[in-house]
């Protein structure tokens, strides 16, 4: 009996949020091997029947690391069971899949990708705010946590990232000083919006508005979440799209495409 490995999005936690084919695909499955930020609201999907193990890694804590994960994925597959490695938003966004992906194809273990709703999304509906709103946005910037200040630094050496991007900031942790920092050195007005999301479309949502130039002393919400910088993050005065930014950002867009 052949088995098959599924990397399937769980989104940002509400099993609304999930699509058909991954809410389909985890009842089915023998075996689910989730992160550590699955919901239990959607883990409870999975079939009685099935073994689920959790195998999430968190900074600052102890898990399963990367080759053991592998092993278990083509372990399990290669017994002819179904399975399914749960990953919190998007398979692809942050998610370690290309590892995966490489050791199963070496095992000669056959798997499928299935997408979810990535922590940016669902932050900026959270907000309601459009991450690419035409008028003050023409890119969207993924970065990741620590490794995204280094970026943000080497970025800004070579001409920095345009100030009409919006940077999404996957596992902001500690560094708010630090994006701050090399932000205005590249050029970003102090006025800049910022939002932080925590737990985006779950019970515990939390959302803090602040402004470059106050990064450093925002909250720090509780992971996961997500840090969003831009004139799109402008705080919404009625309903979308019909409020303006701050002049000084519009202003230092104007000049930024100029």
């Amino acid at each position: 009996m052949k088995g098959k490995v599924y990397l399937v999005g769980a989104g940002p936690g509400d099993p609304e949020l999930l699509t058909v084919k991954a809410a389909r695909i985890l009842r089915e499955a023998d075996v689910v091997l989730h992160d550590d930020l699955v919901t239990p609201e959607i883990l409870s999907l999975a079939s009685s029947s099935a073994l689920v193990v959790n195998v999430g890694k968190r900074c600052g804590r102890k898990g399963v690391v990367q080759e053991e994960i592998n092993a278990l994925m083509i372990a399990h597959a290669s017994d002819g069971r179904a399975v399914v490695r749960l990953k919190g938003g998007d398979p692809l966004v942050f998610g370690r899949a290309g590892e995966e992906c490489d050791a199963l194809g070496e095992a000669g273990v056959e798997f499928e990708i299935v997408p979810g709703v990535t922590a940016a999304f669902a932050a900026a509906a959270a907000a309601g705010i459009s991450l690419t709103d035409r008028r003050f946005a023409s890119k969207l910037v993924f970065l990741a946590g620590r490794r995204a200040a280094a970026s943000l630094a080497r970025d800004s050496s070579g001409g920095g990232i345009a100030c009409d991007a919006t940077l999404a900031i996957y596992m902001p942790g500690e560094f708010y000083g630090r994006f701050a920092e090399e932000l205005t050195a590249a050029g970003w007005s102090a006025d800049t919006p910022c939002l932080i999301v925590s737990g985006a479309a779950t019970p515990g949502q939390k959302i803090a508005r602040t402004h470059l130039r106050n990064l450093p002393q925002s909250p720090r919400l509780p992971a996961p979440a997500v840090l969003i910088v831009g004139a799109v993050a402008a705080e919404r005065r009625t309903a979308p799209f019909e409020s303006e930014p701050p002049a000084e950002i519009y202003a230092a867009l104007a000049s930024e495409r100029s």
